[in-house]
Order: structure tokens, then sequence, then C-alpha cells
């Protein structure tokens, strides 16, 4: 397979509007990119739109950018604002909404990062997507390219109107009221989509991307056991599974392409009828002996022998687990109720079965986490080498971010120094048991925490950066610039800080399944027996 293969056909094009979309990433990742391509196949479905992927290594495009109407950006990651500020440099595109004119295309962004909290990047889009985009992305290009003619400000007040739709600019943002919208409403609602009606799957298959000629289908959205962290199951309560049937047509449509199979989801696991699904793949294996499967991930206490059984004969030797701390405690604050006999089974269901390994993702600098909690990995460690002694294991580690819009949005980070102390000391103490242990970076970590609790300020901090190199010598030294001149508060009060519970935050304008009080709430659930600690 040498070329995109497109796995749907859009119509002959009679085109009303031009539409740029994009994952602000290489080729690669953008073509991996399950939402934003198929918020692309959506849009390409209709004879009136002209739809063009667009990433920060497209060389050639067949759009200008003075025929772009709608430019609209996948944001996923707090570091998306990098590749985004790229192609608008790229292209001429000015970073502020407040400079376009009526000869610039309307940016708009959605994804993980802005439905989380938009508020550091809210001054680079024209309006923003708060929420799942399946059923407003195509009212919203309608609403555009049949009022394309009238000024900016009035077409964006048509968009205002839409649920789900934020309008930055027709806010007003101070650091004591936080968000206030100027019509007078209380919140932006985040649009849900009651069930996943249809199940998503990849759109063009490429050997480019960097999950090479792989048919992704998403079995489920969100994750039913809400660890106190985790964006995941807070941005997409509630969790929704695709129906088993609709499952089973999208792998025999994938089939049809490639015999690479990826099933994407918070916790595949979690799917009723998995089983089911493992069951059937087994028996295509049978017909389709070079079939591949994989997963995003596995969750402990719901590995079973007939699942790992799939990925084996479906070629994986390898899959991974998260435990996040190494003491039932700690993973009891956390929400993660998992016990150390579970892990155990887990890893031998997995030997018995045929994987030859496992990787273990885990987390440092979790709130209430104590000297006793990181010696405990090592404990855990040698426990498993010992009883495992023919099995594969990697620890991969990174440090806890408090996340908007999760119970822990409220907790302090750790400093810098203290995370890097506690890394040296795994490092050393893996190195003895001959472990392999990968780390995150603390101090891009840090920088990540001060993006994720960030608010309006940050924007024209961001473009420094970005114009600064966009290494972490910027980050750090942008940031020292704008301090002294009294822009920006100092960057521990983002990154480090704890919050109080009535605190009004950057993002507490969006009204989401999860509200400020939902959140409060586990917060205290979680937290509050561990106050002395």
């Amino acid at each position: 397979m040498s070329s995109e293969i497109c796995l749907y056909k859009p119509p002959v094009k009679t085109p009303e509007i031009n539409i740029w979309m994009s994952f602000p990433a290489a080729e690669s990742f953008g073509l991996a990119a399950l939402g934003c391509m198929s918020i692309v196949k959506t849009l390409d479905m209709r004879s009136d739109y002209f739809v063009e992927k667009v990433f920060t290594d497209t060389d050639n495009t067949k759009l200008k950018p003075g025929d772009v109407d709608v430019f609209g950006v996948s944001f996923s990651f707090d570091f998306d604002f990098l590749g985004l500020l790229k192609i608008f440099d790229k292209y001429k595109i000015p970073f502020y909404s407040k400079d376009r004119t009526e000869n610039h295309p309307f940016v708009f962004g959605g994804g993980p990062a802005l439905m989380a909290n938009p508020e550091p990047y809210a001054e680079f889009f024209d309006f923003i997507i708060i929420g799942d985009a399946e059923h407003i992305d195509t009212d919203i290009i309608d609403v555009i390219k049949t009022n394309k003619y009238l000024p900016r400000t009035e077409v964006l007040k048509l968009l205002s109107k839409i649920d789900g739709v934020y309008i930055p600019s027709f806010t007003k943002y101070t650091p004591q009221t936080g968000v206030t919208l100027l019509d007078g409403s209380k919140f932006i609602v985040k649009k849900i989509s009651a069930q996943l009606e249809n199940c998503i799957a990849t759109p063009v298959l490429s050997e480019k991307s960097f999950f090479s000629n792989t048919y992704v289908i998403e079995v489920e959205r969100g994750c039913p056991r809400r660890c106190g962290f985790c964006l995941a199951s807070y941005l997409n309560m509630p969790v929704r599974f695709c129906e088993y049937e609709k499952i089973i047509e999208k792998i025999d449509e994938g089939l049809n392409y490639t015999n690479k199979i990826a099933l994407l989801g918070a916790l595949i696991t979690a799917h009723p009828d998995i089983e089911k699904i493992c069951s059937y793949i087994l028996k295509k294996k049978e017909t389709i002996p070079e079939l591949e499967m994989s997963v995003s991930s596995l969750r402990a206490d719901t590995v079973s022998p007939l699942i790992i059984q799939t990925l084996v004969a479906c070629g994986q030797k390898h899959s991974t687990i998260a435990i996040e701390a190494a003491t039932e405690r700690l993973r009891k604050v956390v929400n993660k109720n998992l016990t150390e006999e579970q892990i155990f089974e887990t890893v031998k269901t997995a030997e018995d079965n045929g994987l030859k390994g496992l990787k273990i993702y885990a987390m440092i600098g979790l709130p209430t986490e104590t000297k006793d909690d990181i010696e405990a990995f090592v404990k855990l460690a040698a426990k498993l080498k010992s009883k495992f002694r023919n099995f594969d294991f990697t620890f991969s580690f990174g440090t806890f971010v408090p996340k908007a819009n999760t119970p822990f949005q409220y907790t302090e980070r750790e400093s810098t120094k203290s995370l890097e102390k506690k890394y040296e000391y795994l490092k050393k103490e893996f190195h003895k048991l001959g472990m392999k242990i990968r780390t995150s970076s603390v101090k891009w970590d840090y920088w990540q925490a001060v993006l994720s609790r960030g608010d309006r300020r940050l924007a024209p901090y961001l473009v420094k950066v970005y114009e600064e190199g966009s290494n972490l010598g910027a980050f750090k030294q942008a940031y020292k610039e704008m301090e002294k001149q009294n822009l920006l508060p100092p960057s521990d009060y983002f990154a480090l800080k704890s919050h109080d519970k009535n605190e009004v935050l950057p993002w507490s304008f969006i009204q989401t399944l999860s509200s400020d009080d939902v959140l409060g709430n586990e917060y205290t659930r979680l937290l509050g027996d561990y106050k002395e600690i």
C-alpha cells in the first residue's frame, strides 16, 4: 500500500465554501488523529463543501490561503499551540482573532485541550466548539456558508446561538470574576452526543500515518472508573459504548482494505461485549491469517484470558496497563481501585496466555503521596521480577499534572526539584534491579501544568514562546520577561498552586455534566480523609 486510500466516496463537488481542517502537528500524527479525520470525512461528504487537510509539514495546498473560508483545528494537547502558530505563520493568518479581517478565514477549534480549558488559547480562535462535534459541525459550516458575505461579527452572532459554540470575543475576562459572557448568559453549555450513534473509524488509510495502514475503531468514549486526575473520564461523561453489531460491521469494513485493526477507547475492556468482539476477531483470524489487532491499553482488573489470547494471536507481544501508584492507599485516593493481587493476577494471565511483556504506566507527585509510596514502586518492581523471571517489564512514569475539569483541578502540584529527586531515586533503584524505566521530563510537565490551568493572560506569552524558538528555554525566559513587566503572575500560580473549591476558575463558565459542584464533591470524597498528610 503505497498511497492514501480514502475509504469513503465523496460526492461530486459544486463547492460553495472552502474549508481547511488541521491537526497542528506533522502529517503522520494528523492522519492518525481519529477525531480530526472523522470531521474531515463528515465535511467532505457534502457536495457544497470543499475540504482540504493541512498539517505543519504540508508542502502544497490546492487552496490558496485567501480562498479559505473556514479553518478548523483539532486541538488535542496543551502544546498543540506551537503547531497552530506555525501554520498561522506559514500561511500569513494573524495569530489573534481580533487582528483578522474580512479577507481571512474563520478559525475555529475543538478537541480535548480546548474542552478542558480553552482560555490560554481563546484569543487565537474566532470560535471554539465545546463538546462533541458530531452533530454541530455541519450546522456551523452551513451558517457561515449562508452568511459568508455578512461582516464577521454578524456571522459570529449567528454562531453564538448554537449550543456548544463559544465566541471568546463576546466575553470579557478578569482573574477575579473569570469569564463573563456579554449576552448575560451564565454558561456555555457543553454539547454531548447522548450515544455513539455511529462507530467512528479511520476514513483514510495511509502508510504515512503514525499507525501505518491501521484501521482504528472507536469502541467506547469515556471511562466509568473516573480516576481523579483523568481527563478522558470527566470530559466524556457519561461513558458511551458503540453497539456490538456496529463494531463488527466496522471490523469487516476495515478488513476489506487492510489486515491491521486497532480498537480505541479509554477503557476497552469495560465494553459489555468485549469478549464477543474478541471471539469474532479470533474467528476472522482463521480466514485471514495475517490479521493484526492492537488496543490502546488494558485495565488490570478487567483483563481476561480471551482478551490476551486475541492480542497474542493477532501479533501483539507486549501490551500496557496503568497502575498509577504502587500502594493501595494512594490508588484509592486517586480512585484507581486496584489491588496488588489484581496486578499480579493480570501479569499471570498475560504470561500464561502468551504475552512476552507489559509496559506499566505510573505517576509520581500524586496528591497525598509520601516517601513510602515512592519506595513501594521499587518493592513492587522487585516482587514482579522475582515472580515472573522470564517476563519483560517496563515502568513508564509521568508526573501528576492537575487538569481542568477533573476533581484534581483544585490540587497543588509538587515542585520540580522534589519531583526530579524522586526520579533520580527511582532510576537508581530500578537500575540496581535490572528493570527498565522511562520517565517524563519534569520541566516539560511543569509547563504543561501552567497551560492546563492557565487563563487568557497567557496568549501573548504563548506567541512569545513560539517566536523565541519553542524550546524549554523559550518557555522559561519568555515567562520571566513578562512576569518582570507585571503582565503575568508567577508561573507557580498556574502550575503549583492549590485552589479552593468555591474559587472562580478560568474554565468555570463551561457547563458540563461534571459541574464544579460535582467535581468539588468528588475532590472532597477522594481527599477528605487525607488532609493531614
